[in-house]
């Protein structure tokens, strides 16, 4: 009889472009897939390789009371309908609201902390809340995926105990999608540097900005800096500012971002938080040197001074100083960093072995035999 797995996200992108690999190894072991999500930008892709899309209303910001229970009656009722033998859940809500209707209703359910989002900083009540939440709905989890030691001793500490607890790299990268690329050598011998992400202040956008500002006073038209995402907060008007003085070039979103990294110097990520930087790790195996915040989630991926550099976070003088310091660097010590990196993503973050330890999971809870 045909086992059905029930994935509960939140971006349809994020499922695509991250755990893809998964959803197709779930398939090709004979696995109905159903997944659960908000959007339907990659919901194409996702049918034609034999996956079951259905649409949940979800609240990605903040917490709403009357939208909360409400998705946890529209998990409930899916989980009733669907009957899946077992659930997958990724992000904040899905992990929370949909752990609590897995639990209630006595559905095997496996969860994957990707970050642990702003609450965790802020404290006050909200955390405490949410620590709450966190604690009842997981308790029944029959394993927890973390993707970095740090967030794993956040929960643990705060008696956010599921059956099970793993750490794996983050959910890895394609190294064959993602493959290594010759360095750039620009005729124009202008220095590229890329930041990819949303354009908000956790993610260190500030800084960057500062950064490119006090760059650009002291090197001209030698360097340059760009930004891939789209406005999570109120920064348009500031970035247009910044591009009407020639400070920074704001790219729009795209699906493909390879060809934007393979263009790139060094890829920069200020962030302030992590669970383990997609971008840090494909633009590693793009063999692109990456300056990051000294921060669980990009130190694991940036081996300081070998991969790239690492600066102290929310600090934008440490920031401007690694930038000035890769601004000295030879074309050779640059190209030498990108394939260091490389080398570092081949060893530590192949997606397939972060696939093969999910599905060392599902065999366990669900008692079947796989091939991985």
């Amino acid at each position: 009889m045909m086992k059905k797995a029930l994935i509960l996200g939140n971006s349809s992108s994020g499922l695509y472009d991250f755990r893809n690999e998964l959803l197709k190894k779930l398939l090709e072991d004979g696995f109905e897939v159903v997944i659960s999500l908000p959007d339907d930008a990659k919901n194409e892709e996702l049918e034609e390789e034999g996956c079951r899309v259905v649409h949940t209303d979800i609240n990605r910001r903040g917490v709403n009371p009357v939208q909360d229970m409400a998705l946890i009656k529209d998990y409930k009722s899916l989980l009733k309908r669907e009957k899946p033998d077992i659930v997958l859940t990724y992000t904040i809500k899905p992990n929370i609201y949909g752990g609590y209707a897995c639990r209630s209703l006595g559905i095997p359910y496996i969860s994957t902390v990707t970050g642990l989002g702003s609450s965790f900083e802020r404290g006050g009540m909200l955390l405490k809340l949410i620590v709450s939440m966190y604690r009842f709905s997981l308790k029944k989890c029959d394993c927890l995926f973390f993707q970095n030691a740090e967030n794993r001793g956040i929960f643990e500490s705060n008696g956010i105990m599921a059956k099970k607890h793993v750490t794996v790299n983050g959910s890895g990268v394609n190294l064959k999608k993602h493959s290594f690329e010759e360095y750039p050598g620009h005729s124009d011998d202008v220095t590229r540097f890329l930041y990819i992400g949303r354009i908000m202040k956790e993610k260190g956008v500030d800084e960057y900005l500062q950064a490119a500002k006090v760059l650009h006073e002291k090197y001209g038209d030698k360097v340059s800096f760009a930004g891939i995402g789209y406005f999570d907060e109120d920064y348009e008007d500031r970035i247009k500012e910044f591009e009407k003085k020639g400070i920074f070039k704001m790219i729009p979103f795209s699906k493909d971002i390879h060809p934007y990294i393979r263009e790139a110097d060094a890829i920069v990520n200020p962030s302030y938080h992590e669970g383990m930087s997609n971008v840090l790790m494909e633009a590693s195996a793009t063999g692109r040197p990456c300056i990051a915040s000294n921060i669980s989630g990009c130190k694991e991926i940036v081996v300081d001074g070998s991969t790239g550099l690492l600066f102290e976070p929310r600090d934008a003088e440490s920031l401007i100083n690694a930038l000035d310091k890769f601004m000295n660097l030879t074309a050779g010590q640059r190209k030498d960093m990108g394939k260091n990196g490389r080398a570092h993503v081949e060893e530590h973050f192949d997606r397939q072995k972060i696939t093969e330890n999910y599905m060392r999971e599902i065999r366990r809870i669900l008692s079947l035999t796989y091939v991985v």
